[in-house]
């Protein structure tokens, strides 16, 4: 099954300084192991703030959270999920 996650770094609390580039590579570190699990499938940076998008694939919309909370940026509370959501396959381009 397939989820969709969107995030957002909370800038609010963390200021821009907080995200170090050490701190960013394990990020991406991270993100790169569950990609090569085959946990997440796709992801991009968000072009409106600071912040990603998902596409997760798992059996339990609680292995999803547990991915996203194996992140560091999650684990430091620096990081919200502000939507995750299953997606169903659309029905208009089957057979008529």
């Amino acid at each position: 099954m397939q989820f969709l996650a969107v995030t957002r770094r909370r800038m609010e609390t963390f200021p821009a300084e907080a995200f170090t580039p050490e701190l960013i590579a394990e990020e991406q570190q991270r993100v790169r192991e569950l990609y090569s699990l085959g946990i997440v499938r796709q992801i991009w940076r968000r072009g409106d703030l600071p912040g990603a998008c998902f596409l997760f694939e798992a059996d339990t919309e609680d292995a999803v959270r547990e991915a996203i909370q194996s992140l560091p940026l999650a684990q430091r509370e620096m990081l919200e999920l502000v939507l995750l959501t299953a997606l169903n396959p659309y029905p208009g381009m089957g057979p008529r």
